[in-house]
């Protein structure tokens, strides 16, 4: 009697078990999954985030479960690229938005403008229309241009080792010869120091540019003219001879490292060790990179300049960064809520960039300050002005010039344009070609300008840069007429 009461209890309790069992399956497989591709290493803090407080956020507002699949950085667009054209299942993506029509060709973004229209109305509040309008072709919107700030000058300043400017007694970096010149100082004094981390084209072009020039199609291969609305090869340029000759100069007297142009896309990396004086800023790099730097170099103090500060800064995108949601993601509804929801408010804003309040930051006065130095998403991806706040050690001086940079410059007249290259992509990958293998060693001074330059132009020629100009220009001349209707 005993045996069968004992079997019995166990047969309740395995049913119990049972039934708890299958209510927690079944509670699992109420949440929808989304999936999301993002560059960098997950930290410890931010594995326990997701698992845990991030976890019961996204199942009770969003009836998700959110799976982040991490990439190093040095093999993020590689991968990334891989990844999309195997039709992985990944809803959601960031990239540098190099080129909106290439991904677009690729399949790697699908149309928007439904997915905002039934889930997104809350994410427009805080991202005006102009924003959108820099990953739209021909009115259809293929993602989410983040990073919503202070943005004329974008890619033209130049972030330095300001604590190796004042120890080589310099006080200005307006002009080339004054880069230059730390170069040569630094190079004097810090012997062990690396030199410069990044050729800088973009704000040396800023420099030498006879007229505004805004880079608009094949990445960094076609430029417009702001002045004349003229499209050109920005390796036929004026701007870019003087650019690789004075890089020439930088190279033959030993102030640039090979690595610059064999590992380019590496230079962000290079300038966090702590090792090099300079590399390609916007507005605010400063800020997002002196902790890296510092852990390296305690002593470490970051500025940024704007060569040519005379001269009009131009709006020229709301946003460099950019929210993908790929043709053949499982659950783009999932992915547009889920971008929704950041920016639907600020404690949804702050929660997914810093944690929970009290435990990993807590905000005085008006500021924001970490508790303890861990990573969530990164908040220089979904920057937004409304939402922004700075840390206790950032100058009062910095915030205002922040957010006074756009008060008086100048809308692109390119803003809003995207080039579809539908019709010229077999030209656009071979001007490519030519730009990687010929004019990428031009630009950064390490072949002899006279005797190269001439050869990588006639490789241009034949490959069609010409053809691929007239129809930029023609997409372009369009494009100005329908914004004067």
């Amino acid at each position: 009697m005993k045996k069968l009461k004992r079997l019995a209890l166990m047969t309740i309790m395995l049913i119990a078990v049972s039934i708890i069992g299958g209510c927690s399956s079944k509670t699992d497989d109420k949440l929808e999954t989304l999936t999301i591709l993002y560059p960098g290493d997950e930290g410890e803090r931010m594995s326990e985030f997701m698992e845990n407080e991030f976890a019961e956020k996204m199942a009770e507002d969003l009836n998700v479960k959110v799976e982040v699949i991490y990439v190093p950085w040095d093999q993020y667009w590689e991968q990334k690229d891989i990844m999309l054209a195997a039709n992985e299942p990944i809803d959601l993506y960031w990239d540098g938005l190099p080129s909106l029509s290439t991904m677009v060709n690729k399949k790697q973004a699908r149309v928007l403008n439904d997915l905002i229209d039934q889930y997104g109305q809350d994410m427009l509040k805080v991202l005006p229309k102009e924003q959108l309008e820099g990953a739209t072709i021909n009115g259809d919107i293929y993602g989410i241009p983040s990073s919503y700030a202070p943005s004329s000058a974008m890619y033209q300043l130049v972030c330095v080792r300001q604590d190796i400017m004042d120890a080589v007694g310099m006080t200005k970096l307006n002009t080339a010869e004054d880069l230059k010149e730390f170069a040569k100082r630094t190079s004097e004094k810090f012997p062990d120091l690396k030199g410069p981390s990044d050729i800088i084209f973009k704000p040396l072009t800023r420099y030498f540019e006879d007229e505004p020039l805004t880079f608009i199609a094949a990445e960094d291969l076609i430029v417009f003219g702001e002045d004349t609305n003229k499209v050109y090869s920005y390796y036929e340029a004026e701007a870019f001879k003087k650019v690789a000759k004075f890089n020439r100069e930088m190279y033959q007297s030993g102030y640039y490292s090979d690595d610059l142009t064999i590992k380019y896309n590496e230079r962000d990396s290079r300038m966090q060790t702590g090792q090099y004086t300079w590399v390609e800023g916007s507005l605010g790099k400063e800020n997002e990179i002196i902790d890296t730097v510092k852990a390296n170099a305690p002593d470490a103090k970051l500025k940024s300049y704007l060569l040519a500060e005379e001269k009009p800064r131009y709006i020229i995108a709301t946003g460099g960064e950019v929210l993908c949601i790929p043709q053949t993601a499982p659950n783009p509804e999932g992915a547009m809520k889920f971008i929704n929801w950041l920016y639907s408010s600020e404690e949804n804003y702050l929660f997914a960039l810093y944690g929970v309040e009290g435990k990993d930051y807590e905000i005085v006065d008006g500021r924001i300050k970490k508790i303890a130095d861990n990573d969530f998403f990164y908040e220089w991806m979904f920057r937004n002005q409304n939402y922004q706040l700075f840390s206790p050690d950032i100058d009062q001086s910095y915030i205002d010039l922040y957010k006074s940079w756009d008060d008086n410059a100048i809308r692109s007249k390119t803003l809003g344009f995207n080039f579809n290259n539908e019709n010229v992509k077999e030209i656009e990958t071979a001007i490519k070609e030519v730009g990687l293998k010929d004019f990428a060693a031009i630009r950064s001074g390490f072949v002899d300008f006279d005797t190269e330059y001439p050869k990588a132009v006639k490789k241009l020629k034949e490959a069609g840069i010409d053809e691929y100009i007239a129809e930029v220009q023609r997409q372009f001349d369009e494009f100005l007429a329908s914004q004067e209707n």
